[in-house]
């Protein structure tokens, strides 16, 4: 069985990128899904000096470990101010000080939402361009705009919507 690491890119115990990654996958047959919180993987604010005076911190290794031995990756990243949040950046600098190649050519499906009509918009941009860079196969993507309006009782509210991250999920499954 096909072993899926999904999580959102923000460290809000009420995150909105997690409840969309958490829908998405449930709409995957057949895999074993490892739902992560970027809580349980507490970091210092990354800095080389902080790097070469204790060396990489145990969940940092632990995190990329999980990406390492996963068949692919389910990952909604949510935006400050039009980039990644703190919390994934910071985790994402910390991996790719011991493997630059971050995501191990996994397939991946990257999601962002937001309260707002561009639906993280600039956040995915900013992965579409990165992340191929650390070796992410980045099978499909999709955005989630107005989240209180689209998103209700744990799934997308719009059928439109729906069915374009139904039909992304599934593209990203077979690539699995």
């Amino acid at each position: 069985m096909k072993k899926i690491l999904a999580f959102a890119g923000s460290n809000s115990k009420k995150s909105i990128n997690k409840q969309l990654v958490e829908y998405a996958s449930s709409l995957l047959d057949n895999v074993e899904t490892n739902i992560l919180d970027l809580n349980d993987f507490e970091l210092p604010l990354y800095g080389i000096d902080l790097e070469n005076k204790n060396g990489i911190p145990k969940t940092a290794h632990q995190l990329l470990n999980l990406i390492k031995n996963s068949d692919g990756i389910l990952l909604s990243l949510a935006e400050h101010n039009g980039a990644y949040t703190a919390a994934f950046k910071n985790a994402f600098d910390w991996m790719s000080r011991i493997e630059g190649k971050t995501f191990f050519g996994k397939p991946m499906l990257l999601m962002a939402t937001s309260p707002g009509g561009r639906g993280g918009a600039s956040v995915l941009q900013i992965a579409l361009d990165r992340f191929p860079r650390h070796n992410a196969q980045i099978i499909a993507h999709f955005s989630l705009p107005s989240f209180g309006s689209n998103f209700s009782d744990g799934k997308i509210a719009s059928n439109e919507l729906n069915n374009e991250l139904k039909a992304k999920v599934e593209q990203f499954q077979k690539a699995l």
